[in-house]
């Protein structure tokens, strides 16, 4: 029998990374929505800014935050997939729906970090 070290804990993405991909998902849908999507510069700023305030929290906060934006990548993926799986151009109400609920999280992963 052979002993080995268990695999170490996976690492949290970067914060400011995982901010910039529900950016990016927000304006992907805002365009199905037909609604124009937000500069990229701004979203640059912003992931710039989450990364830093991620690293200045204290650990419960990272974690917490780790675990809301996990969620809400889970869940936005799955709505684009259910977009996209409806047809051939998603319809934008449903579309409007998920921008507006991708929006609030955005803002909520904001204010954990503030």
């Amino acid at each position: 029998m052979t002993h080995q070290a268990p695999p170490p804990p996976p690492s949290p993405a970067d914060p400011g990374r995982q901010v910039a991909q529900l950016r990016e998902l927000l304006r992907l849908v805002d365009g199905f929505a037909g609604n124009g999507g937000g500069a990229h510069d701004s979203a640059l700023d912003e992931a710039a800014r989450v990364s830093a305030a991620y690293e200045r929290a204290l650990p419960i906060v990272q974690r917490r935050f780790d675990t809301r934006a996990a969620e809400a990548a889970i869940w936005a993926a799955a709505g684009v997939e259910a977009l996209l799986a409806s047809g051939e151009v998603p319809p934008p109400a449903a579309a409007a729906r998920l921008a507006g609920q991708v929006a609030r999280a955005l803002d909520g992963l904001a204010k954990i970090l503030d």
